[in-house]
């Protein structure tokens, strides 16, 4: 998962000198972005009974050679169109392999500690999302062939990776493949709205941090160095990520409810950062956004997993997993829209500003929900982790 999640977030420093050239605007890097979680959502619910059908090496094989693909056509691009290309096969790769891998590290755990899979699943998942970043931004600042040898260096990653896959065991059970669509129960629908709502804000952060943030920070720095930007988004994951580990065990909504007025506040400091072109700024409203984004985060996968019936937790989870990878592909194509005709720094501004104030709508929701409800029980043990 740290290698698939790595080799799908190398591109995001990299987007600034392809849009020098080809020639697009970050409209179209949005465009790019959103076409990786456009076939990934399906890909996501597809693979999973397969899985169980097949086994999780049957599908989990095929992905890694898929993202190798996909990575080849990155290092080969010579126009947009193989952007695009190279974006759908991770986004295929990384959404056939999430659940199968969740079920793999689950099942395999030595001690059925199930809260230590989901430990293992959050920190690859998170250090993916940070590595690939700086990894790129690494090797294309200074050493040769920026936009070949990070994904050259992945796929010889990627080998390795299948080699682990083939040697996994086989399941533990067969079932026969039928299609499996999110289930939602009627007595669970106020938590996933709440809950699947914060969520979709938290990723529509994400979104916004993989595609223009690395930009924007080059921008206001007025440095063309693409490691700046890479660490930036690395920064922001790496305060989620600790976020995540000090609130482990704390009750659900209480993880809501402090993350999101810390994602909010973040998101304002990144607005007015761009207004005064502050660094120092940039810097504090990474550090509290990210925060505030793995509080929430967390919450709100706990809150749904809690409240989920275990016979049908499986499809809850799926539908909450659609909604975040949503929360990462659309909002950020309105990013790309205001980047389009108001330019970046607007674009950022006014995007900041409007999820920090639905995440103040969400708050208020899940603090009267929070006065009507009594104290949650211990959270239990998750099931996985989103990419």
């Amino acid at each position: 998962m740290l290698i698939l999640l790595t080799g799908t977030n190398l591109p995001t420093p990299l987007y600034r000198g392809y849009a020098e050239r080809f020639g697009f605007s970050p409209l179209f890097v949005t465009l790019i972005f959103a076409a990786y979680v456009a076939v990934l959502i399906p890909s996501l619910l597809f693979a999973g009974p397969v899985a169980d059908a097949v086994g999780h090496c049957g599908v989990l094989f095929p992905a890694v050679v898929v993202a190798a693909l996909g990575s080849l056509a990155f290092a080969l691009a010579e126009t947009t169109w193989w952007l695009f290309a190279a974006r759908v096969l991770q986004g295929l790769a990384l959404g056939a392999a999430s659940g199968p891998l969740t079920a793999a590290r689950t099942e395999l755990e030595p001690t059925g500690d199930h809260r230590r899979a989901a430990l293992v699943s959050t920190v690859a998942s998170v250090g993916g999302l940070g590595l690939g970043p700086v990894l790129a931004g690494l090797l294309a600042q200074y050493a040769p062939a920026p936009n070949v040898l990070p994904f050259a260096v992945e796929i010889v990653l990627l080998a390795p990776a299948a080699a682990a896959v083939r040697a996994l065991p086989a399941s533990r059970s067969r079932r026969p493949w039928r299609s499996r669509r999110p289930e939602i129960p009627g007595t669970l629908r106020t938590v996933f709205a709440t809950s699947g709502a914060a969520g979709f804000l938290v990723f529509a952060v994400i979104g916004l941090f993989l595609t223009l943030v690395p930009t924007h920070v080059a921008t206001l720095s007025d440095s063309d160095n693409l490691l700046l930007g890479g660490a930036a988004v690395a920064l922001m994951l790496t305060c989620s990520a600790l976020a995540q580990l000090m609130g482990h065990g704390t009750p659900a909504r209480t993880l809501e409810l402090l993350g999101l007025p810390l994602l909010a506040a973040g998101l304002v400091l990144l607005a007015v950062a761009g207004g005064f072109s502050s660094l120092i700024l940039l810097l504090t409203a990474i550090v509290i956004a990210g925060t505030g984004q793995g509080l929430a985060f967390l919450g709100s996968l706990t809150a749904v997993n809690q409240a989920a019936p275990a016979e049908r937790r499986a499809g809850v989870l799926s539908g909450f997993y659609v909604i975040v990878y949503l929360g990462v592909g659309l909002p950020v194509i309105g990013a790309g829209f205001l980047a389009a005709s108001a330019g970046l720094l607007a674009a950022v501004r006014y995007f900041a500003c409007g999820v920090a104030v639905l995440c103040l709508a969400v708050l208020s929701l899940l603090a009267r929900a929070h006065r009507r409800q009594p104290a949650a029980p211990p959270p239990a043990p998750d099931d996985g982790a989103v990419g």
